[in-house]
């Protein structure tokens, strides 16, 4: 498999990359105060180790005091979290590793199981005072800097899945009548590509930006932003021109076409459509469960990545980000090269407790 696609160098701007294979971000609440552990930072260096080429880590959140529903999420601000976020990134970086912090506001939120709240009430698109808004978008930049400085290679914002930015772009959240919100998402989309330009700003020319998109929603899976690829123009055309460099787009099943008359998927199209390198996820290397059926508890064998690689091969994207299959196994992309299939393990559910 040396030879494979999925293990051929990939670069863009200053990120260079052994392979293409991406550690998905993933929540694992291992962070007590918001400060990572120890073990953390081992969690992030055994993936390094197995020969993944982009580690993404888990949503870390930004400095606004309700960016976050549960204490045990990691934050990306204040001294004594960013100290413990440059022993992760020497920890990956000593095992020859790259890595990105994935940086995150949650949004309007309901409180966490925990019964944990912030010291302030949810923020969302629609009780967001223009202040808040700005101070918010200084709190990404401020956050993708601290990145830079820190020496991680790269960093992602956090712009799917219902949460803060998310909320912004889909009209079920955002209700604004000024120039944050408005009837297309042309128009609602303007607090992310604010988020873009000021990181953009903050960061430099060379320094890559990924973004994180999705269709659908926590609140409704069904959901679409874009109904078409016109309107997928119109959403992701924009945020190229503030600075995305890489669109990392989320999907539940990768194989799943986007739009009728066409097989290619969300970043197939993306990549179509702005020209710019795209991450696809989604069930990757597993069968049976996507992730939304293994948070409630469902198993998933290993899978063929024949499918996969078709796409991959004929261009559709540049990265395949694998998300359960490498919380159970950090060695999965090791054992993939080597071709041990018969040693991959798929996912458990009991590892969404542990940090192996």
């Amino acid at each position: 498999m040396k030879d494979h696609s999925l293990f051929k160098p990939f670069q863009y701007k200053n990120l260079q990359l052994k392979n293409r294979i991406v550690m998905a971000p993933m929540t694992r609440s291992k962070s007590p105060n918001g400060i990572p552990t120890e073990e953390v930072a081992k969690y992030y260096q055994r993936r390094a180790l197995g020969e993944v080429g982009l580690i993404l880590s888990e949503g870390t959140v930004i400095n606004r005091p309700a960016s976050s529903n549960d204490n045990n999420i990691p934050r990306f601000h204040g001294e004594n979290a960013l100290q413990k976020w440059k022993v992760v990134i020497d920890a990956v970086h000593e095992a020859g590793g790259k890595m990105a912090p994935q940086i995150w506001h949650m949004g309007k939120m309901r409180p966490h199981q925990s019964g944990w709240l912030p010291p302030t009430p949810f923020e969302g698109p629609a009780d967001m005072s223009l202040e808040d808004i700005h101070t918010t978008i200084e709190a990404y930049a401020q956050a993708a800097l601290d990145a830079k400085n820190l020496g991680f290679d790269t960093v992602e914002v956090h712009g799917a899945h219902g949460y803060l930015i998310d909320q912004f772009f889909w009209d079920g959240m955002n209700t604004r009548k000024d120039e944050f919100g408005g009837s297309s998402i042309k128009e609602r989309s303007r607090f992310g590509i604010e988020v873009i330009k000021a990181i953009r700003a903050k960061v430099g020319p060379d320094f890559p930006i990924l973004l994180r998109l999705s269709q659908w929603k926590q609140q409704n899976y069904e959901a679409k932003l874009a109904q078409t690829p016109k309107e997928m123009e119109e959403w992701l055309l924009p945020l190229m021109d503030a600075g995305v460099d890489i669109f990392h787009c989320s999907q539940r099943r990768f194989w799943e076409p986007e739009f009728e008359g066409s097989d290619l998927n969300f970043a197939g199209w993306a990549k179509k459509i702005t020209g710019k390198p795209t991450i696809t996820v989604g069930s990757v290397g597993l069968t049976n469960a996507d992730f939304i059926q293994s948070f409630k508890g469902q198993s998933a064998e290993a899978g063929s990545l024949e499918e996969l690689t078709r796409r991959l091969d004929r261009g559709d994207f540049d990265l395949v980000a694998v998300g359960r299959a490498l919380l159970s196994d950090p060695m999965w992309a090791k054992k993939v090269k080597e071709e041990k299939f018969t040693d991959l393990t798929g996912f458990n559910p009991a590892d969404l407790a542990v940090l192996t």
